[in-house]
């Protein structure tokens, strides 16, 4: 509840940077409840069927039309979105949605973008028991390295268990673990007595306001919150380290209606000279070599 209060560290981004901006483009489409996975429902959550109910024990054949929207479109277009301004962003990729379409795990490879683990499943992880997890943790790392060709090092569930991150850091592979939305930049936790650096993600800065009752409707709404918050963060990244986080699905702002705000805010900060626009991977790197745990700190800044 304590953080850096006012000890913020000052600015020591790359190059003098002022802000590090960071985009995530989360994979799910195909890891999503479904009787055909063995699940008791059908999924009900983020897309454009906004407060539905899951169909229990039976296929919601809309809702697994809206979901493959992302894998058959909405993906590519974004993909070409970064790519064509050589941007490199960070997947939070759940790793049975790549396997079931391993042309995506190839084309972010390919690209230099960092695929970050997602779970296994896009489910809600809060009850499930701790020998699952832990096998589903195992599970995901082993289906992103052969797909990819490197083991993902960073982790982010979504809707996590009460052993979530004690099972992350148990596991001992991953740089960072993005399951927090407690502050602006990274800090460093004990997780089952090991030292994790957790990089925070965000619910705000976020499309999936597009599939919630109260959010976003259009794609002017969106772009406004983007540069609001990019222009507050670069003020105050005159003086303290900040970190700007954006969330994206493949087929929520991978629709044409969507990706247009988008492409105008990238036009938008592709003007600043003095920010650091990179995956999640670069910021827990650096973070680990310019700020390295250091108990006495962890302790005095709570």
């Amino acid at each position: 509840m304590v953080g850096y209060a006012d000890r913020t560290p000052a600015p020591c981004w790359p190059r003098g940077a002022r802000l590090a901006v960071q985009f995530v483009v989360n994979y799910e489409e195909g890891a999503e409840n479904n009787i055909l996975h063995g699940d008791s429902k059908s999924e009900s959550y983020l897309t454009e069927l906004v407060g539905t109910q899951p169909l229990l024990q039976a296929r919601s054949l809309t809702m697994e039309s809206l979901y493959e929207y992302g894998s058959r479109v909405g993906f590519w277009r974004l993909l070409k979105l970064f790519n064509d301004r050589d941007l490199k962003f960070t997947a939070f990729a759940v790793a049975m949605a790549l396997r079931r379409n391993p042309r995506v795990a190839q084309a972010l490879a390919e690209g230099g973008h960092e695929v970050a683990s997602h779970g296994w499943r896009w489910i809600d992880y809060h009850d499930m028991d701790e020998a699952t997890e832990r096998e589903h943790i195992r599970l995901s790392v082993e289906t992103i390295t052969q797909l990819t060709g490197s083991r993902p090092l960073g982790w982010y569930t979504g809707r996590i268990s009460p052993n979530t991150r004690r099972l992350v850091a148990e596991e001992g592979g991953f740089l960072y673990d993005a399951d927090s939305y407690s502050d602006d930049i990274p800090y460093w936790e004990l997780a089952g007595g090991k030292p994790q650096l957790i990089v925070p993600y965000t619910l705000d800065v976020n499309d999936m306001k597009f599939g919630a009752a109260q959010g976003f409707n259009c794609g002017d709404q969106f772009l406004a919150y983007l540069k609001d918050s990019f222009d507050c963060l670069y003020a105050e990244g005159g003086s303290q380290a900040r970190m700007l986080s954006i969330g994206l699905h493949c087929r929520i702002a991978g629709k044409p209606g969507r990706i247009q705000a988008l492409s105008r805010f990238l036009d938008y900060i592709q003007g600043f000279d003095d920010i650091w626009i990179c995956r999640r991977l670069d910021i827990a790197r650096h973070w680990r070599e310019r700020f390295p745990f250091d108990q006495a700190a962890l302790a005095s800044v709570g």
